[in-house]
């Protein structure tokens, strides 16, 4: 946190400051991991259900950190600590004080699905004219967001930050971190439902952030989104999708097994674009960064280098090739409009098409339903087989009919793949981080 000392943080949060080091000494990351720790940095001892790092503030202490934010003492310590009552409240206060003292554009991201993808996608085109800092892996929440915030420094010249909440209240407390002064939204959609019971409360839930902002921000909406594409703010609104009256929109659409390829359109702008990675998914990342680079002056040869260099992270529709099957391997997460977005983009692929479907979680009462849903959508659009396992597969095979089959367990899923996979299939894996489908992935690729 260039700039921000022991002294200034502790007026922040109104915390007691104890410690032989200087107030006027800086303070540099937030870090949770006492093992993590850096000369300078701010270590945050969280007490959590098996760990408690006020156990560790001696260790982060002796690895060089400025100071600990603790809510008690532990006995003899006198370093540099400073106590409060709560430290979540004081976290979140000292990273709003380091945010007012921040002068970088900041793009925050939300949406229901499509966040880290859209971070990815944006932070790749800005990088094309700017030192940009993002949101690492996925700490988005609302203590990954401070430590975020505290790595921007000097040499960045925008900061993209990742933002994801599961029930309400959490995104006002973002927004007042953040701030953003564009804000983006992927998609409203059906995930943790079980705390924000159905599209209207997701929409209200993610929307909290436009509270916090200034008039003068840009709010970009997905403008395919049904609640999304009628909302309204006092913020000056930017849609982007394939739909006609969308302001920067997809047109000439090419999704093939390596790459995809679209002509991004705002205005008398035409703009066309390779995106080094497969699914209909990726070409809203790229309308996304396109809509970004724009609002942050760049230009079409920049927005256009930078889609091109975008990278997929992880588990996110990837495509694998072996001797035997093409694999779309996609469970890092999953909801319905994942789920969907999963099968349009597996059927686009040449061969027979097989969905090896789990659990999507925190659906709430409609857990049920939209698992059905999603085995008659894969029915629909003329997936052949659908192999399930998990809580809801009775439900995934009530909505797929005659083409699914059910398994009792991950295990006997796996045992059954060599009769199930024939040669040439592309075979889509799909569930929630919960169900631990990876574990299906990697037998598919030694197939």
């Amino acid at each position: 946190m260039t700039g921000m000392t022991i002294a200034d943080a502790v007026k922040a949060c109104g915390g007691k400051y104890i410690g032989t080091k200087a107030e006027t000494t800086e303070i540099g990351r937030v870090v949770i991991d006492s093992r993590a720790i850096e000369p300078g940095d701010l270590f945050v001892a969280y007490k959590g259900e098996k760990v408690d790092g006020h156990d560790y503030i001696g260790a982060a202490l002796d690895n060089g950190a400025a100071c600990c934010l603790c809510e008690r003492v532990p006995a003899g310590e006198t370093r540099g600590l400073i106590v409060v009552d709560d430290v979540q409240t004081a976290l979140e206060t000292i990273a709003a004080a380091y945010r007012d003292t921040l002068s970088q554009p900041i793009v925050g991201i939300t949406g229901s699905v499509g966040k880290t993808s859209a971070k990815e996608m944006i932070s790749a085109v800005l990088s094309s004219r700017y030192h940009v800092l993002k949101t690492d892996k996925n700490l988005n929440n609302q203590i990954g967001v401070p430590m975020t915030l505290s790595r921007i420094t000097p040499e960045h010249d925008v900061a993209v930050v990742e933002m994801g909440i599961s029930g309400f209240g959490e995104m006002h407390r973002l927004g007042k971190m953040v701030r953003p002064q564009i804000a983006v939204y992927t998609l409203i959609g059906h995930a943790h439902l079980e705390f924000l019971h159905d599209l209207d409360g997701v929409l209200r839930a993610k929307t909290e952030m436009l509270d916090e902002i200034s008039d003068d921000a840009c709010v970009i909406m997905n403008g395919d989104d049904e609640k999304l594409r009628g909302f309204r703010c006092r913020q000056r609104k930017v849609s982007f999708g394939f739909g006609a009256d969308c302001d920067v929109r997809a047109e000439n659409v090419e999704l093939m097994a390596e790459h995809s390829e679209c002509d991004i359109v705002c205005g008398q702008r035409r703009i066309h674009v390779r995106i080094p990675a497969f699914g209909k998914h990726l070409v809203y990342a790229a309308l996304e960064g396109a809509a970004v680079g724009m609002e942050m002056g760049l230009s079409d040869e920049e927005i256009a280098r930078g889609i091109a260099s975008f990278e997929t992270v992880g588990r996110r529709a990837a495509i694998v090739h072996t001797e035997k099957l093409t694999l779309l391997d996609d469970c890092y997460n999953s909801n319905a409009e994942a789920l969907r977005s999963g099968i349009d983009s597996l059927v686009r692929l040449p061969g027979r098409h097989v969905c090896i479907l789990g659990d999507m979680l925190e659906l709430g009462e409609s857990a049920a339903e939209i698992h059905r849903n999603g085995g008659a959508y894969a029915r629909e659009q003329g997936v052949a087989r659908l192999l399930c396992c998990g809580s809801y597969a009775d439900d995934y095979c009530e909505g797929a009919g005659e083409i699914a089959r059910k398994f009792s367990s991950r295990e006997e899923l796996i045992a059954a793949l060599g009769e199930e996979i024939r040669q040439g299939d592309c075979v889509l894996v799909k569930a929630s981080r919960g169900a631990h489908f990876e574990e299906i992935s990697e037998a598919l690729k030694v197939l």
